[in-house]
């Protein structure tokens, strides 16, 4: 733990890039993982687009705006070089060859009609994308789709191989696959519930594993512990739960931590904690790790037990504004952030900043994306099956 307290503390602005449309929120962060030497970083932007920029630099390379909709993140393939999605609420999922300089995108996957998409992912083997909907009257669909390419030159657009429509109720805001286990995805709702499927099973009520009741809008959703059998949530209001699904068939409990307000819980000291980002599982420490911020665009890592979330670092002088996504390597030892202030940064150990652009003023308007989130408590008597 003190390692990586001394790394994070440690990390100093190395590039910074401004967006010059203003106000454009950075909501989404993610990092090339194919050879051939490639570092791309993607960053989805409530302007409706998606930059990609060079990781060293911060050089804009390439940028898709064909977006009609708002744009629910963006996500590079884990085992297809340059291949990067990207979900829309117009009720689409493309691909996009970064390779290429082309515009267009190189897939096009389509739901149906009344389809809003507000979170996606791509599991860790690249053959299966999932989408999760808004609820429309009373439907809500997590979509499924074959993600390989086809071997025509001209892409087509491709159907759903099927939809789970019964385990939620509400708005899937968050879907994440399992980061080994191709066939294991975890859903996060606004009806405070977070699902663990196997996909690899014949049906929807077969396919669920696990009903996992935050007791609040969901945000973000996440994996963690040894074999990543354990499954974390944040909500809308700042709440943190975390799970353990190596307990589900022991009398063991499987909630290891519930917090109903993180702001309320955590002490900076003069600082004050005024949301969460998101998390992530350091492998080789056994630790998982929630970073958070301030308005002021402060972040703080924190640490993660069964007796609560600790102050373990924070990073200042870098953001102007909340911060709304970051990527964390830390075998790499850099940090990308982005934020409501317009600005992708780069940490690294030590760094000086060798390109600077003038701050802007902080954005007190709450984004389009935070202001349609519905946000209210949950009671903890859900009746589904296997409710924790």
């Amino acid at each position: 733990m003190e390692k990586i307290r001394e790394q994070f503390s440690s990390l100093q602005i190395a590039r910074r890039y401004m967006l010059t449309e203003d106000p454009t929120y950075l909501l989404d962060i993610d990092v090339s993982r194919g050879g051939g030497g490639s570092h791309l970083v993607a960053v989805s932007q409530s302007n409706k687009s998606i930059g990609v920029y060079d990781r060293e630099t911060l050089n804009l390379l390439r940028e898709y705006s064909s977006h009609p909709g708002l744009l629910s993140g963006v996500r590079f393939a884990h085992e297809q070089e340059g291949m990067l999605f990207s979900a829309c609420s117009d009720g689409t999922v493309k691909c996009w060859d970064t390779r290429l300089a082309s515009s267009e995108a190189a897939q096009l996957f389509c739901g149906y009609p009344s389809n809003v998409f507000i979170s996606f992912d791509v599991n860790c083997n690249d053959l299966i994308v999932c989408a999760g909907t808004e609820k429309v009257e009373e439907d809500v669909f997590m979509a499924f789709w074959d993600a390989r390419s086809g071997t025509n030159s001209v892409p087509s657009s491709k159907s759903p191989l099927g939809v789970y429509s019964e385990s939620h109720n509400d708005d899937i805001t968050k879907i994440s696959f399992h980061p080994s286990k191709p066939n294991l995805v975890v859903s996060g709702s606004t009806d405070g519930l977070v699902n663990v499927f196997d996909i690899d099973q014949d049906s929807e009520d077969d396919a669920l594993m696990s009903t996992c009741n935050s007791g609040s809008s969901v945000s973000f959703v996440g994996w963690s512990g040894k074999g990543f059998l354990q499954v974390y949530c944040m909500t809308h209001d700042e709440g943190f739960s975390w799970w353990d699904l190596a307990q589900l068939d022991t009398e063991e409990p499987i909630t290891l931590l519930q917090i109903p307000d993180a702001r309320e819980v955590v002490s900076l000291g003069e600082a004050k904690l005024s949301y969460l980002i998101g998390g992530l599982y350091h492998e080789k420490s056994d630790h998982l790790f929630i970073v958070g911020g301030e308005s002021t665009g402060s972040l703080h890592l924190l640490g993660c037990g069964i007796d609560g979330l600790s102050p373990v670092a924070t990073l200042q002088r870098g953001h102007s504004a909340t911060v709304r996504s970051f990527y964390w390597d830390m075998a790499d030892e850099s940090l990308l952030t982005g934020g409501e202030d317009a600005q992708l940064l780069l940490w690294k150990l030590g760094a000086v900043e060798k390109k600077a652009f003038g701050k802007k003023a902080s954005m007190k308007t709450a984004s389009s994306v935070r202001r349609r989130v519905k946000v209210r408590q949950i009671p903890f008597n859900s009746k589904k099956k296997r409710t924790f």
